[in-house]
């Protein structure tokens, strides 16, 4: 397969990153003149103004968000790029009660892409193309666990950003006043003054005892990931994507009860042999579900499915 030029917009940091593990060129669509993701650039993603954006030539178009397929791409592209192979990524589980949410992709010609079963399963994605590629993420050797601190973390700011109890504040409130649990940001705030994902786990966050992740979200977060990555084993709640990703007793722990969510995370402040031989299982459960092998070859072969592998010239 030749490498593609593949025009996309921005998306989660990490996945982004993940992506350009691919042999592929990556255009950027951007209003600044270089991009904006938050990590040092990597020499296949350039930045392409949008105002540039229709005298570009291309094999394939990425979306990951909704006003990237509803809006920017009538706005920028011509005609003849709108025909191109187009892909949408969607990175998240719908709201609401499952099958009740029409994906707002409606288009036989475009192949949707989620990045778990469950998502997948909880959209009603109508008629359209389907396939189900897993994240996968790039491991950080200088990011190993230790746990020398007798303290769980939780990843992230959303507990403070999001409104709800999706993110889990409910429960982050309940078990701190039992547990000691600190909050480390996996955001950083840019030049400009936007805040952008940071491309890997805190360095700080792997000296904690364990990970807990008390989202009640579908979709996984990518920050369990990197901790399972860097050796740290997970608590979190029994929802969504972590039911099938955690094995009890041998990643770490996922339950709805409370009280038992407790009990093992004051097991593993007292016994932190036992917490780092979690953190082997968690590291090598992660390596198995989201190593880039697999994942690259799984988007290699959603790329392939959708270009005939020629130059589609660009203009109307």
């Amino acid at each position: 397969m030749r490498p593609l030029r593949i025009l996309t917009w921005q998306a989660q940091g990490n996945y982004l990153h993940a992506l350009s593990q691919l042999p592929h060129q990556f255009y950027l669509m951007t209003d600044r003149d270089s991009p904006d993701h938050g990590w040092p650039s990597r020499s296949n993603i350039r930045a392409l103004p949008a105002s540039k954006a229709n005298a570009g030539q291309f094999d394939c178009i990425l979306f990951h968000r909704r006003e990237h397929y509803l809006e920017e791409q009538h706005r920028y592209l011509t005609a003849a790029q709108r025909r191109l192979p187009r892909i949408y990524v969607e990175h998240a589980a719908p709201c609401g009660h499952a099958g009740s949410r029409r994906h707002p992709v409606d288009d036989p010609d475009v192949l949707l892409v989620h990045v778990t079963a469950r998502n997948a399963l909880m959209w009603d994605n109508g008629q359209q193309t389907i396939r189900v590629i897993d994240q996968g993420m790039v491991p950080s050797p200088d990011r190993e666990y230790d746990g020398e601190r007798p303290c769980g973390v939780v990843l992230g700011n959303t507990l403070w950003s999001q409104s709800g109890r999706r993110s889990g504040n409910d429960i982050y409130r309940r078990l701190c006043q039992r547990i000691p649990l600190d909050i480390v940001p996996t955001r950083c705030r840019a030049a400009a003054g936007q805040d952008y994902p940071a491309l890997r786990l805190p360095a700080i966050a792997t000296h904690y005892r364990f990970l807990f992740h008390p989202g009640h979200g579908h979709t996984l977060d990518r920050g369990v990931i990197a901790g399972m990555m860097s050796g740290m084993p997970v608590i979190g709640l029994a929802s969504g994507a972590m039911t099938s990703l955690i094995q009890n007793g041998i990643s770490g722990y996922v339950d709805t009860d409370i009280d038992k969510l407790a009990a093992h995370m004051q097991e593993l402040l007292d016994n932190p042999p036992y917490a780092f031989a979690l953190g082997r299982g968690a590291q090598r459960r992660a390596r198995e579900c989201f190593g880039m092998p697999r994942f690259l070859a799984d988007w290699n072969a959603a790329l392939q499915s959708v270009t005939d592998l020629r130059a589609v010239p660009c203009t109307d």
